[in-house]
């Protein structure tokens, strides 16, 4: 290698502006336009909004979280690097990061999947005629689409995303501004005889709805696993996560509040089109087509996000030498990581057959088990082993965020659906098994001679 010549690398090349326009597509996308149904359903009513304010919550705490590694550990593949660092990357540490990036080959393209779902069903409002097999035809192909898009490198996928989050942006306002005339307490307060009543049957229906909820609002840790290619990370990537986070919260909020006020929730728990729907019944069929196409772009958007960021975690792992070597090369002229890219596209593929509602719990399910709870835990072993590491950005009111967080991951986890819990700990016990295998062969931890 001459002197002048660098070694191959990811480009820091996204701002500020353009980690939150990444993180708000990640987090907004098609989420709230197909899942509102699914939460209204769990608690029979519109208190099974309360979900939204506890995924809030939540959100925020762990979201401190991230911000706090992110900003301290500015590396590619985000919560890998926190749990090789918070649990020893030579003992414990090893082991649960390559669960980490094991769970992202089956998670992240359920959360694909979820994605491309929601694509097909608001294409299938505007073409009726399709079957149930070719709209998942459909579903399934998108993924692939995607990874033709994102084959590039990382300076025009960033500026495209401008023009992406621009589409999600013009999306929601419609519904929020459009719905302000027409708000309801009567419906809104609409409540089902005993909806209050604190038994076990309404936790575990909170329990359901914040799932729900949390699969709308999780991703603004998205720009976590791009810090490599951010200017100045630790001051971007709290920013973009805070940012992200306020911000959509309050659409989502003006959001609900716009449907429930003009659809009754009764209705509501039926429809597949809920913002078609909803814009047809206030300006007729041709406004709720134009809804339904911006509502394709908005899916393309929050499914082109997820697979940007995502692909940059079995990369960061394979360089490391904890994950298969294949995922550590770098196209020859993009310098962007094509085998993991193609791979997650391939299975976002598979699972984009299966029904939403199963692909979201199973989604989420995965991720708590194997990346949010440990990675909560290791925040606070960080800060116990490491007091004296550069922090660019602290946790505010430390450690109250931390614990609502982990306590919050734990009631997510114990209210899940069985089928969802199943999948979840499959993941876990195969990765546990390739990792041992894998390790005795190589001599690693727990098998290294000492």
């Amino acid at each position: 290698m001459g002197p002048t010549e660098t070694k191959p690398g990811l480009r820091r090349e996204l701002g500020l502006v353009q980690a939150t326009a990444l993180a708000i597509t990640d987090m907004v996308g098609i989420g709230p336009y197909i899942t509102i149904p699914l939460l209204l359903a769990t608690m029979g009513g519109p208190q099974a909004m309360m979900g939204w304010l506890v995924g809030a919550v939540l959100a925020v705490c762990d979201g401190l979280v991230w911000a706090e590694l992110g900003a301290a550990l500015p590396q590619a593949g985000g919560s890998y690097n926190y749990l090789r660092e918070a649990y020893g990357p030579h003992q414990m540490g090893r082991w649960l990061s390559f669960l980490m990036v094991w769970q992202i080959i089956f998670s992240a393209p359920l959360s694909v999947a979820s994605g491309s779902i929601g694509f097909a069903n608001y294409l299938h409002f505007l073409a009726p005629q399709l079957t149930t097999w070719e709209i998942r035809g459909v579903a399934a192909a998108f993924p692939l689409l995607l990874v033709v898009l994102l084959y590039r490198r990382i300076g025009a996928v960033g500026n495209l995303s401008l023009v992406l989050v621009s589409g999600v942006m013009l999306g929601c306002l419609w519904i929020s501004i459009s719905g302000i005339p027409h708000l309801s307490a009567a419906r809104l307060f609409d409540f089902p005889p005993g909806a209050f009543h604190l038994n076990m049957i309404f936790w575990v229906g909170l329990g359901h709805a914040t799932l729900y909820a949390l699969y709308d609002y999780v991703g603004y840790y998205n720009v976590c696993y791009l810090a490599e290619e951010i200017r100045d990370p630790g001051r971007v990537i709290p920013r973009a996560i805070m940012f992200s986070i306020f911000t959509v919260g309050v659409l989502y909020i003006m959001m609900t509040a716009a449907f429930l006020s003009v659809i009754p929730w009764r209705e509501a728990i039926q429809s597949h089109y809920i913002a078609s729907t909803y814009i047809e019944l206030l300006f007729g069929s041709t406004a709720g087509k134009i809804m339904a196409v911006l509502l394709l772009w908005i899916a393309f958007s929050s499914v082109f996000s997820l697979l940007l960021g995502y692909s940059r975690i079995p990369y960061a792992a394979a360089i490391d030498g904890n994950f298969f070597r294949a995922f550590g090369r770098l196209h020859p002229k993009g310098n962007f990581p094509h085998i993991s890219l193609i791979t997650l596209g391939l299975v976002a593929s598979l699972f984009s057959l299966g029904h939403l509602s199963e692909v979201i719990g199973s989604l989420i399910a995965t991720r708590v088990l194997i990346q949010y709870l440990p990675q909560t835990v290791g925040f606070f072993l960080l800060r116990f082993r490491q007091p004296d590491m550069p922090r660019p950005f602290r946790m505010w009111f430390y450690p109250v965020p931390g614990i609502v967080s982990l306590c919050g991951w734990v009631y997510v986890l114990g209210t899940s659906a069985r089928g969802s819990l199943l999948f979840a700990f499959a993941v876990f016990a195969a990765g546990t098994v390739a990792y041992m295998a894998r390790s005795k062969v190589r001599g690693e931890w727990p098998f290294q001679v000492r």
